[in-house]
């Protein structure tokens, strides 16, 4: 099939996802073009640097030039224009999981990284691993490793590592995205509940795990975060060997001697210290993962830990955006309440004496909703301030789905924090700057653009 497709079109090429890929294909030697109806950096930025053409919104006219595959991304629904001529000119048509599967995965020895938390960290120092030891690995992350300069890249390698994620492949295929991977090696960080417009509760998530873990044939690894009392009862599986690792002392691969400094953290295995220039006890775990899964496929402590030393993180993972009036502002992807609290967390270790503001914005669909309505409360604990955006598209959910921002505003007074939710993101930068000094610290959590509020933040502070 890969040999009579030379013009590949990509409807919803803005996610983090679909750009790396289109950019390797790209240079691959495709005519890739894509549109998208949120074009914002660093995707569209980084499109750009790729000589990859970007049409804002979606039209039929953009599939006029009957492209020789449409890949139509996750978050298209019918009714797009483009899904809908493509179905009607009979356009080869696919799911970016497929492309993958058929185009760039089989065949190869693949590794893939699940669970809710953490994915792109370990996907992306799990890669840079293989890649500082020679191996030249095909990848495809979620996001931008600084390593790397990009999120995917398909290589001859026999080595394809991929960040696996839980949410459905395209309006047309409801399966989770990592059923496609064909894993060698499937990582499993850890299991929370997420995606409440896809899954109903925390059972049908365990379901489309096991879907997972059953794809790991009998001479590969499931490797699998033995602390988490959420995957415990999916491990119990005969067809393939499981490797349990952690803190926790039942672990086969028990880190040790753990230590959480303001900018590294250190961790031991026996007869070995890995040092990690991350911050945290989840990029602890995300670390251990990678060293099970590297020393599985042949690596050496000493060549995993030489790419450690190298390693300098991922755009929107705690990236320090800049410095003005001595104010610090981060960004971060954060939007599920334990990674908003694991962020806070190692922020704290790092500025454990400034003032800490949390900028949030309820933007995804489990967020939105009142399903983690306590648990938003209780992620914010290390954060002095906090800040909330208006909840994106409330209008679209019933008032006993929605959540609550007057009670999410008075329990974190009660908590102690200043508080307040404003209407958009110039509110936001004229309470910020008007409150933030110098010293102080403001990290903004959001899946989206947030309407660009990291520059408007940085200039506002530079001008006051």
């Amino acid at each position: 099939m890969l040999s009579s497709v030379r013009s590949v079109h990509f409807v919803g090429i803005c996610g983090t996802a679909m750009a790396g890929a289109a950019a390797a294909m790209k240079q691959q030697g495709f005519e890739v073009s894509g549109s998208d109806q949120a074009v914002y950096p660093p995707m569209s930025t980084f499109l750009e640097a790729q000589a990859i053409h970007v049409i804002n919104g979606y039209a039929e006219q953009n599939l006029a030039h009957k492209p020789d595959l449409v890949v139509i991304g996750n978050a298209i629904s019918r009714g797009n224009p483009e899904a809908e001529y493509a179905l009607d000119h009979k356009l080869r048509f696919c799911s970016l999981p497929e492309l993958l599967k058929e185009f760039f995965i089989r065949g190869k020895r693949c590794l893939v990284v699940a669970g809710t938390h953490g994915k792109t960290t370990t996907a992306s120092l799990l890669t840079w691993v293989f890649e500082h030891a020679g191996l030249n690995p095909g990848y495809l992350i979620g996001g931008i490793p600084n390593n790397l300069k990009q999120g995917a890249r398909f290589t001859d390698s026999e080595w394809f590592i991929i960040e696996g994620d839980e949410y459905d492949t395209a309006f047309f295929d409801k399966r989770s995205k990592f059923v496609h991977y064909l894993p060698e090696v499937a990582i499993l960080n850890n299991l929370e509940f997420d995606h409440a417009d896809i899954f109903e509760d925390l059972a049908a998530i365990q379901k489309s795990f096991s879907h997972l873990i059953r794809l790991v044939p009998r001479n590969g690894l499931l490797l699998a975060n033995g602390d988490d009392p959420n995957l415990a009862p999916l491990l119990d599986v005969p067809f393939c060997p499981v490797k349990r690792f952690g803190l926790g002392a039942d672990n086969a691969l028990q880190a040790t001697n753990v230590k959480l400094g303001s900018t590294a953290s250190e961790f031991e295995l026996p007869s070995f210290k890995f040092h990690l220039n991350l911050t945290g006890e989840l990029n602890v775990r995300n670390a251990l993962a990678v060293v099970g899964a590297a020393k599985h496929c042949g690596l050496s402590n000493k060549q995993i830990q030489e790419a450690f030393n190298d390693f300098t993180g991922i755009k929107r993972r705690m990236e320090l955006k800049g410095i003005a009036g001595g104010v610090t502002v981060i960004d971060d992807f954060g939007h599920h309440p334990t990674a908003i609290r694991e962020t806070l967390r190692a922020l704290r270790l790092r500025y454990p004496h400034e003032k800490l503001w949390a900028v949030f914005e309820p933007r995804s669909n489990t967020t939105r909703r009142n399903v983690f309505q306590q648990e938003l409360v209780d992620a914010f604990a290390a954060a002095d301030a906090v800040v909330v955006s208006e909840v994106a598209r409330l209008e679209l959910l019933t008032e006993a789905e929605r959540l609550d921002p007057a009670r999410l505003m008075q329990d974190l007074r009660a908590a102690g924090k200043e508080a307040a939710y404003l209407p958009d993101v110039d509110a936001i930068v004229a309470h910020v700057a008007g409150k933030a000094q110098g010293g102080e610290v403001i990290c903004v959590f959001s899946n989206g653009g947030f309407g660009g509020i990291h520059g408007k933040l940085l200039g506002e502070l530079k001008r006051r």
